[in-house]
């Protein structure tokens, strides 16, 4: 094989590839042996074809495969000898018009990975903010909890059911007088205003006491899941049974039993560890910000431009997504190309900051088990449908890039436990709700970055964009082209800066504005 390098630019390479003939014949013959065992033909036992002949009946379709094998074992072959390290997939071209028996040409163009400065991770000093879960704290949640657990008592006989009350009924259902099927119930509950029933059904129910009859007549709607009643008109003969009223719940053993618990005491002491373990999230988040702004803060080098363009597009993605469900979708959309630039810095910021932890994890031997890789992607199996999870299976089994997706967000948070290991960590209590504003007012410092950089100042020097918080990535947005993984049912967004869920969002901004993405 003849290499001529023809481009080494920064971190871009490109070489064209001499595959001499004799390489390519080779190849086929090797094509031969392999297939002539399984090659059948009239007047020959199997396994005892001349080559000849199966060079006749399938010479053009061997000289095919032979010609992809020489190509991907040249550029195999190119990347050893070359020590590169690909960023990304090559980009592999055989030149036009090759004839059989003639040289092959091969262009191939790809971005390395930079050379990695040596990470600096000593002297790293952190604060950790902690925050300690009280009875006050506790009591709150239990009183929420009870909130969303509403309770009912019998009202009066003379009662009239109003919104918000609870009504147990019997009724039968008809179209053109006749009882169809599913449309008959018994002691059924329903509260008035909770848009359960058929549009109409509910608002008919106003006013009726325990012992009345109701006629409720409605129009099923267009788009009804049961054929034989889209745009029926039926009437529904009801018996309101009880009419209830909400009541107050007891906070006691026998509430923490209708959650399947074993008394008050287990409930509350349920409800404290999920306390912690969301305060523990948004101490975790607050510190591995401060831990990657330190990294990024003494680490500058190039990185590949495909990358970046790769992350830029899964941030724009993102959000041209979420402004297409606001209120004023083409407003959101102006907002978000205004801020391309910045947006363009975010991506910058991850692949960088991604590059160097694996850099450090690579050279500290961080490592996911096998075990660890497994429960991976039993987890991420989940989010499928029950027939497709067996489908992903086999796509993170067949797609090495769609398994390295499900794992880097786990190394990502085992190298930052490594740097955790290794930093001056000192602690510092304070309330939840500091903590809080503490991760606000980094938003909202880059949100004043963002419009000082806007305003033009006399003599000032140009600053580089402040970098914003960066989308999170789902665990499988890139995927080979060649085959797609099955359709994944509705799942909560994963984001590789986690925030645990809180009763008071972490990163909750005014209204007015337009909250950034993630940074990493």
């Amino acid at each position: 094989m003849k290499t001529v390098e023809t481009e080494n630019e920064g971190l871009k390479r490109a070489y064209e590839l001499t595959i001499e003939a004799k390489e390519i014949e080779a190849k086929v013959e090797d094509e031969i042996k392999r297939v002539a065992p399984q090659v059948k033909m009239p007047g020959f036992r199997p396994g005892k074809v001349p080559p000849n002949l199966i060079r006749k009946m399938h010479g053009e379709a061997l000289e095919g495969q032979a010609i992809q094998a020489a190509v991907q074992g040249s550029v195999d072959q190119l990347i050893a000898d070359k020590k590169l390290k690909p960023a990304t997939q090559p980009e592999v071209k055989l030149a036009d018009g090759y004839e059989h028996g003639k040289d092959a040409e091969v262009m191939v163009k790809l971005e390395v990975l930079p050379d990695m400065p040596e990470p600096q991770i000593d002297d790293i000093k952190l604060e950790r903010l902690m925050v300690e879960v009280d009875k006050k704290a506790v009591d709150a949640r239990l009183k929420e909890l009870a909130k969303s657990q509403k309770s009912w008592k019998d009202g009066a006989k003379t009662k009239k059911a109003a919104k918000g009350d609870l009504v147990v009924m019997d009724f039968v259902g008809k179209v053109d007088g006749e009882a169809f099927e599913g449309g008959t119930a018994s002691d059924m509950e329903i509260e008035i205003g909770s848009g359960r029933l058929i549009p109409g059904f509910e608002d008919q129910l106003v006013g009726a006491k325990a012992g009345d009859d109701v006629e409720v007549k409605v129009t099923f709607p267009e788009d009804y899941p049961a054929e034989n009643l889209k745009g029926k008109e039926a009437v529904f003969d009801v018996k309101v049974n009880k009419v209830r009223v909400e009541t107050d719940t007891k906070l006691d053993d026998d509430f923490a039993k209708t959650l399947g618990l074993k008394d008050l005491d287990q409930l509350k002491t349920l409800l404290k560890d999920q306390a912690e373990q969301e305060l523990n999230g948004l101490t975790r988040t607050h510190m591995k910000r401060r831990l990657l702004d330190h990294l990024a803060a003494h680490h500058d080098f190039d990185v590949p431009p495909s990358m970046v363009d790769a992350e830029y597009n899964n941030i724009m993605q993102q959000l041209r997504h979420e402004a297409s469900h606001e209120s004023d979708p083409e407003k959101a959309l102006k907002e978000i190309e205004a801020d391309a630039d910045d947006y363009k810095a975010i991506a910058e910021r991850r692949v960088r900051l991604g590059l160097l932890l694996s850099e450090i994890g690579q050279q500290n031997g961080v490592e996911i088990s096998q075990p660890e890789m497994n429960r991976l992607i039993a987890q991420a199996a989940q989010q499928y449908p029950p027939e497709q999870q067996t489908q992903f299976l086999q796509y993170v089994q067949e797609n090495p890039m769609a398994a390295a997706q499900l794992r880097a967000p786990l190394y990502e948070e085992k190298v930052v436990d490594y740097l955790f290991d290794r930093a001056d960590i000192t602690d510092r209590k304070v309330t939840r709700e500091e903590l809080e504003e503490d991760l606000e007012r980094d938003e909202d410092l880059e949100e004043e970055k963002k419009k000082a950089k806007a305003k033009p100042k006399k003599k000032a020097a140009a600053k580089k964009p402040a970098a914003k918080k960066a989308p999170a990535k789902k665990a499988a947005d890139k995927k080979p082209a060649a085959k797609k993984a099955p359709a994944k049912k509705a799942a909560a967004k994963k984001e590789p800066v986690k925030k645990a869920p809180a009763k008071k969002a972490a990163t909750k901004k005014p209204a007015a504005k337009k909250k950034a993405p993630a940074k990493k």
